[in-house]
């Protein structure tokens, strides 16, 4: 009996130990975790690709700043200021007066003159009355001329240091005004030759009326300055004087921020511009206006940017960020706008997103690009 007890005993199976409990399966569990970190992978591959892709094609910058003309506005005479016509951040038109030196110093200065020719023509059988008037026409003209001459120098110094600055039309404006002023002037003198030449031989030659008939233009010009003006359409800043400041000439009374020629600065990065070129279609937004995207062009890309060699202040320094990998060498590129509306909404210095598009036709690249451009547009909320 004991034998057949054991023998049962070793028939019967034996309960499974912990050492021989089944062993979870590695391989089952560990397929989500491989099929997550091939997804990851893949996405980043994408990601990567588009980076690439895009930064040719579609290139995207976040560092753009509006830009424009600064004109200060200084006084061509010396004198206290009795009226001020603007406020800060007033809005100007061209040949509006902002301020109003005191006459008058100037109108004695013009009566003493009046009075010297008077009396150095007294032996003179001719009209000194034309003389008086051709050479007050002559004095606005060249006051005139002197506005419309500063007015061209900063046009010409701007398409200088920026050729698309400016439209074609504000250039051929200002170029008009400087032709008409110059002939204004010449015609004036022409007049004046005229009233000189009815006084007579011996007036004409006369020395003391030449020096009398100059003080009296001088005395006129003079005259002409003491009313302060704009010389463009625009807004007033860094305005901080009041009635009774003493203006001393050349000296910058505000600044005339210019409402017309604005433009986009965009520093893009040197693999961003391998493709593009000016005329290319351009989406910016505008951080003052969060949600709206507008229309540009590519006017023109930059050629050089200071390096430690060169003087400070000769080329634009852009700034590029710093990382794990060096961040590429930035050039400014100008972008116009397509509306003239968009400058009612722009504030100088203000900052803006762009991206190009270096190709006519769309495709996933421009449409990504769409997206990307709206979606940080509205992300201007929360900035």
């Amino acid at each position: 009996m004991d034998d057949q007890k054991n023998i049962n005993e070793l028939n019967e199976p034996k309960p499974e130990t912990k050492s021989n409990q089944e062993k979870p399966d590695i391989s089952a569990k560990s397929t989500p975790v491989r099929t997550v970190t091939f997804v990851v992978l893949f996405i980043s591959i994408l990601f990567l690709i588009w980076y690439i892709l895009s930064d040719r094609h579609t290139p995207y910058t976040d560092q753009a700043r509006i830009n424009g003309l600064m004109i200060p506005v200084v006084s061509s005479v010396s004198g206290n200021i009795t009226e001020i016509k603007v406020r800060l951040h007033s809005q100007v038109k061209a040949g509006d007066t902002l301020f109003q030196i005191d006459k008058r110093p100037f109108k004695l200065a013009v009566e003493k003159a009046e009075a010297n020719v008077d009396n150095t023509a007294q032996g003179v059988a001719a009209q000194t009355a034309s003389v008086k008037s051709a050479v007050g026409r002559l004095g606005v003209a060249k006051a005139q001329l002197d506005r419309a001459e500063r007015n061209w120098n900063r046009v010409q110094k701007v398409m200088e240091e920026n050729p698309g600055a400016l439209s074609q039309s504000d250039r051929d404006q200002s170029e008009t005004n400087y032709t008409q002023s110059v002939e204004r002037v010449a015609s004036a003198e022409a007049d004046l030759e005229r009233a000189q030449l009815s006084l007579g031989v011996s007036g004409e030659a006369n020395p003391e009326l030449k020096y009398a008939v100059k003080a009296l233009e001088q005395a006129q010009l003079d005259l002409a300055y003491t009313t302060v003006i704009a010389t463009a359409d625009g807004y007033i800043e860094s305005f901080s004087i009041d009635l009774g400041f003493y203006a001393g000439a050349g000296q910058p009374l505000a600044t005339l921020v210019s409402a017309k020629n604005f433009w986009i600065e965009a520093d893009m990065k040197e693999n961003n511009i391998s493709l593009m070129k000016p005329g290319n279609d351009v989406e910016f937004s505008l951080d003052v206006c969060p949600g709206r995207i507008f229309q540009g062009k590519v006017r023109s890309i930059g050629y050089g940017v200071t390096t430690g060699n060169t003087n400070r202040g000769d080329l634009p320094d852009p700034k590029g960020t710093t990382g794990w990998l060096r961040d590429p060498q930035r050039f400014p590129v100008i972008i116009s706008f397509n509306s003239e509306d968009v400058a009612t909404q722009t504030r100088l210095g203000g900052q803006a997103d762009v991206l190009v598009f270096t190709r006519q036709e769309r495709g996933l690249l421009e449409f990504l690009g769409k997206f990307r451009i709206r979606l940080i547009s509205w992300m201007s909320y929360v900035r």
